[in-house]
């Protein structure tokens, strides 16, 4: 998706209900995501006009957790989403 800034930014999938769009950051590594990252991605979001990301990965630092808290950014862990899927019976 293009920003205001002219930027162009690469998302993994955008979620719809109703008026209500959220856009999705899947980071597929095998270490900490950082706030660094967390940061990257907000501001991804704000230049395409949306808020409130969703970041899935393996694990979050606290100094990212702390942001997100801030920002209403959502974290979620893979095993949070692998739990919520298998428990639906999905």
């Amino acid at each position: 998706m293009e920003g205001v800034s002219g930027s162009v930014h690469g998302f993994d999938l955008l979620l719809e209900k109703a008026a209500d769009k959220r856009l999705v950051w899947i980071k597929d590594w095998n270490r900490t995501v950082g706030v660094n990252m967390v940061i990257k991605v907000d501001k991804a979001v704000a230049d395409v006009g949306l808020r409130n990301p969703v970041i899935v990965a393996t694990k979050f630092s606290d100094h990212a957790k702390a942001y997100a808290n801030r920002r209403g950014v959502t974290l979620i862990s893979k095993r949070e989403l692998y739990d919520a899927v298998w428990k639906r019976g999905m």
